[in-house]
Order: structure tokens, then C-alpha cells, then sequence
């Protein structure tokens, strides 16, 4: 314990104008890392995504690609339906392509994703009535999923969209002259900053193994039923790769604050200063 007999005399204070010049320095630099260390955990905290039942990567714009071919149910509708009632939740702008033997843009990337919500009556069964989607019977043919993700990826890089993201929502069948085309594209699409989501309504095993061995099984998102007006509680499973940026950070910030208090403590104090310890 350091005790204080009197004042520093003023002669002796220049003996102190070294290690205090030295402590200022070395809490100047803890503090730049910290404030480093800081903005890195919170840029890192940001970049965590959950993957499991997200529709749409936090913050991204994108694409919602969607099958209206023929081998999509009627019992589908409603699956699609509240696959877009989340989409427009989220509130991230997303563009609009549907297709089957070929695919055409209903909206660009950035468009708000309010308004997906006309596109809602497409998908609700008519029962008795006229049928409300205009692509029955149509618009629907065949499949070609190719087409329509180089189309979606094509209009994200026209307006400079990145990091982006991809939604499809099929059934995941296409026409087997598609194959070797949908493998190259999904392949591209994987070595992208594009982020692709995948609904699959009622596919096959063969469907889901052949995107699930591209992409990744972690891009499939299982479908939801709409809300039909209800309030529901949704459960959502959390889940990505371990944070290793905060972490580090984290540690990081421990050590830059235990440098602090052994190199920036107490000044070191002369011999003779007019000081003594008790």
C-alpha cells in the first residue's frame, strides 16, 4: 500500500514525465483495440444466420423462384402460400420469377416485399368456383428449374445484388434433358455469395439427394401452412456454425483488459519522490 507523506515537490516532477508519457501511450493502444475488438464482435454477431427454418438470410434481398408447373398439387397452394406470408413477415425486398417449361420476372430484386401479397389469391384453392391462379390450366407445362435459377441469379447480378439470396419453391422435378443444366447452375449458385433456401413440396427422395448433394441438406426449409388469419406461435430452430470471429473477439477483449492493468496501472514511481511505503 502506497502512503503519502506530502506533496511531490514541483523539482521532482519530471521524473514522472516518462512513465507517464509511456501509460498514455499504452491506454491509447488498448483502447484503439478495443474499440477494434468491439466492432469486430458486432459485425460478427451480425453475420450469424439462422439456418434452419429462415426463409430469407437476415438482410438480404433476393429472389423468391416459384414452380407453377404441372406437377405441383393443389394441395401445394396453401404450402406456397405460407411459404410468401413469411417472406412478406420478414420485410426483406425480394424480386419474383415463376416458372415451368420457362421462366419469366413478375419483379425485380429490391422490391418491397409488400408487394408479394396480390401474388397471395393465386394460391388459395377456389373449391367450386372459378379457379383464381391465371396460370391454370394455361400457363402450366412442363418443368425447366434451370432456366428460372439462371434467370433469378442473372437478375441479381444485372442490378448488383450481393450478398444475395435465392428462395425456390418446388417440387423439385424437372425434365431429364434439365439434369446435367440444373447441376451446373446450382454449382455456381453454391460457389456464389448468393445464399440459396429450398421448399420442397411434395419432392421425392431423388429430388432432395440431388439438390442436398450440391447445395448442402442444410438449404432445404421444410414448408409451412398459412396462417389463415390466426394468430400462431412459430418455433424456430436456431442453428449455424460455430461463431469463431466472436469468440476470438471475445478472448481478445479479456486479454487487451488484463494488459491494461499490467502495463497501465499504477505509475512506477522514483526513489526519493516524497512517497513510501506503509
Amino acid at each position: 500500500m502506497l502512503g503519502r507523506r506530502k506533496t511531490i515537490p514541483s523539482s521532482d516532477t519530471g521524473a514522472l514525465r516518462r512513465p507517464r508519457r509511456r501509460t498514455g501511450v499504452v491506454r491509447a493502444v488498448l483502447v484503439l483495440v478495443a474499440c477494434g475488438l468491439v466492432a469486430t464482435a458486432f459485425l460478427s454477431a451480425r453475420d450469424l444466420e439462422a439456418r434452419s427454418n429462415e426463409f430469407v438470410p437476415g438482410g438480404r434481398s433476393g429472389v423468391v423462384v416459384i414452380d407453377v408447373s404441372l406437377s405441383i398439387l393443389d394441395t401445394d397452394y396453401a404450402r406456397v402460400r405460407g411459404v410468401l406470408e413469411r417472406v412478406i413477415a420478414a420485410g426483406n425486398p425480394m424480386g419474383l420469377v415463376v416458372f415451368s417449361d420457362a421462366a419469366y420476372e413478375l419483379m425485380p430484386p429490391r422490391t418491397p416485399s409488400t408487394e408479394l401479397r396480390p401474388l397471395l389469391r393465386f394460391f388459395k384453392l377456389a373449391g367450386d368456383e372459378l379457379p383464381p391462379n391465371p396460370w391454370l390450366p394455361s400457363f402450366q407445362a412442363g418443368t425447366q428449374i434451370s432456366s428460372a435459377l439462371e434467370l433469378a441469379q442473372g437478375m441479381l447480378e444485372r442490378d448488383k445484388v450481393s450478398p444475395a439470396s435465392i428462395l425456390l419453391i418446388s417440387d423439385l422435378e424437372t425434365a431429364p434433358s434439365d439434369f446435367s443444366a440444373l447441376g451446373q447452375v446450382l454449382s455456381r449458385i453454391k460457389q456464389s455469395s448468393t445464399t440459396m433456401r429450398v421448399v420442397p413440396l411434395s419432392a421425392t427422395s431423388d429430388g432432395r439427394t440431388f439438390f442436398g448433394g450440391i447445395l448442402g441438406f442444410d438449404a432445404f426449409v421444410e414448408p409451412v401452412e398459412p396462417n389463415a388469419g390466426e394468430t400462431r406461435t412459430i418455433e424456430v430452430s436456431l442453428k449455424g456454425e460455430l461463431p469463431l470471429l466472436l469468440l476470438l473477439s471475445s478472448a481478445f477483449m479479456f486479454v487487451a483488459l488484463a494488459a491494461h492493468e499490467r502495463f497501465a496501472g499504477r505509475l512506477a514511481l522514483p526513489a526519493g519522490a516524497g512517497w513510501r511505503r506503509t
